[in-house]
């Protein structure tokens, strides 16, 4: 599979496992933490979602632009690792739930999140540009998109057992005092401390309290509220802890491998003279094509900005659909000393699926390419925003008939009977991931051609910042989420996938001209 690329791929690849297994573990449990530890709303969980996952990707322009001007893009990277894995040990500190003091630990919280955003930004565009530049020598450059298709493929690999352990960690934790999971609890217990639980939501909070205690039905529902809460969260903390030890995984990776990476500075230094002449010719060229470039990168930026907006409502809004309108009883893996269950596991799918469907997908493009109809990049980007569209069209229709988050709210919850079938959302993500593969991987493979090689990182560091604009507005599809009916929330989204596709497939023909 490795055979035609360079040697340093694969070790890139599993230098960037440890990244993907935190990120992953972030979609799936931030926004379900934060609810649970401090009785946020899913809309201000949401917001803060946003703004991490915004701050992830808008510090990769930071990240590409220190690497940029210093060349030093391995010591960045290597820096970026040690930041996140300090990140995460912050927030797997555990501390009381309910929280007594929401401003010191909501701040300590947001700290943790900061530092891990601020690692990830020196770490995520960096590695992209050391792919690229392996794929600068002839001998490689036809297949650059593939390349970045295995990396992408490869790195999705820890993604895909991060939920499952974090899960994992978290229902242990609750057995282990005598509890088991249930997804609507955590809402139900804040609302009954608070004492603004309907009466109809009050009778589903004894009722499940009855089901999750081993111990017997509790004597006290304000004891069980607060103990219940505390173990939940604190099952939390240690799934996040858990995410240190898949970052010193891949420290070690990165170190034992770097030598295998390209190094700007040292090729720099090695160059003889003529070399040395061609490469300034390369890099600078002609204020015309440099112009052009750039107004061809920006725009691919600005239409994406739709599509990663409505994508990754995966850690938001698809994450709150999931704990409250399918059934998860049905999905109840039993280890003996733990039962894995949880809205989170639906994370596991979409790297999964990537892990899957990327052989595949590299073969159909093989075969296409091979007969001379390969679709160029610009056109598999607009592609794959489509495809995007068709499943919010699956999530609208879906939803017709089912009552909104208000609704369900008085009633403390549905009842498992009244929910959709786990296998919607896996069909769901299945189409989302196919969108994903034909977007993500291929608009870095587009960014590494296209970009002037003396803004190699600042450019992949601005892929990653149409990201940042799109992760920053997240809390909008939660905030519809939890005001108007949820088929119209999806409705929103078809409208945007649709709205990029339109404008990329209108501008395909310039952008081929650019890439050639």
């Amino acid at each position: 599979m490795f055979k035609k690329h360079p040697k340093g791929l694969l070790a890139a690849s599993l230098s960037n496992m440890g990244e993907r297994f935190g990120f992953y573990v972030m979609m799936a449990i931030l926004t379900l933490f934060l609810s649970a530890k401090f009785g946020f709303s899913g809309t201000t969980s949401s917001v803060i979602y946003s703004v991490f996952y915004f701050s992830i990707y808008a510090l990769a322009l930071v990240g590409g632009l220190i690497a940029d001007k210093s060349r030093k893009y391995k010591s960045t990277i290597f820096v970026g690792i040690i930041l996140m894995a300090v990140g995460y040990l912050l927030i797997a500190i555990p501390s009381p739930t309910p929280v007594k003091n929401k401003v010191l630990t909501l701040g300590l919280t947001c700290l943790g999140l900061f530092v891990i955003a601020l690692g990830n930004g020196l770490f995520k565009g960096n590695l992209q540009a050391l792919v690229g530049q392996m794929y600068d020598n002839e001998e490689y450059s036809k297949m650059r998109d593939s390349g970045f298709s295995l990396f992408y493929m490869f790195i999705n690999v820890g993604a895909v057992f991060a939920p499952f352990i974090a899960v994992m960690i978290r229902n242990w934790w609750l057995k282990a005092h005598g509890f088991l999971y249930n997804g609507d609890l955590p809402e139900l217990c804040h609302g009954y401390i608070d004492n603004n639980l309907t009466e109809q939501a009050s009778q589903r909070f004894t009722t499940l309290a009855s089901e999750v205690s081993m111990n017997g039905v509790p004597a006290d529902m304000a004891t069980f509220a607060n103990d219940y809460l505390n173990v939940f969260t604190t099952g939390f903390h240690y799934a996040f802890g858990f995410a240190i030890v898949a970052m010193t995984i891949s420290l070690i990776i990165y170190g034992l491998n770097k030598k295998y990476f390209p190094d700007p500075a040292a090729k720099k230094a090695l160059q003889t003279d003529e070399e040395k002449n061609k490469a300034a010719q390369e890099a600078s060229m002609t204020a015309t094509e440099i112009k052009q470039r750039m107004y061809a990168l920006f725009a691919v930026f600005s239409v994406v900005i739709f599509f990663w907006l409505s994508f990754h409502q995966n850690g938001a809004s698809l994450t709150f659909f999931a704990r409250d309108y399918i059934d998860l009883s049905s999905i109840n893996i039993n280890l003996g000393f733990v039962s894995i269950q949880g809205a989170e596991l639906f994370q596991s799918i979409n790297p999964f699926f990537v892990v899957i469907l990327t052989p595949l997908l590299m073969a159909v493009f093989g075969w296409l390419r091979a007969k001379g109809k390969e679709p160029s990049t610009p056109k598999k980007i607009g592609i794959g925003m489509g495809i995007a569209a068709l499943a919010y069209l699956i999530m609208m229709i879906g939803s017709f008939n089912l009552p909104s988050f208000i609704e369900i709210k008085d009633m403390g919850g549905l009842a498992d009977a009244e929910r959709l079938s786990p296998l919607f959302m896996v069909g769901i993500y299945l189409i989302l991931t196919v969108a994903e593969l034909f977007i993500s991987p291929l608009g870095i493979s587009f960014v590494s051609k296209v970009a002037p090689p003396q803004y190699q990182g600042i450019m992949q560091g601005c892929w990653l910042g149409t990201t940042a604009v799109a992760n920053l507005f997240l809390w909008i599809g939660t905030f519809m989420y939890e005001k108007i009916s949820i088929w119209a929330t999806w409705a929103v989204f078809v409208g945007a996938c649709l709205f990029s596709m339109i404008i990329m497939m209108s501008m395909v023909k310039w952008l081929e001209r650019i890439t050639k």
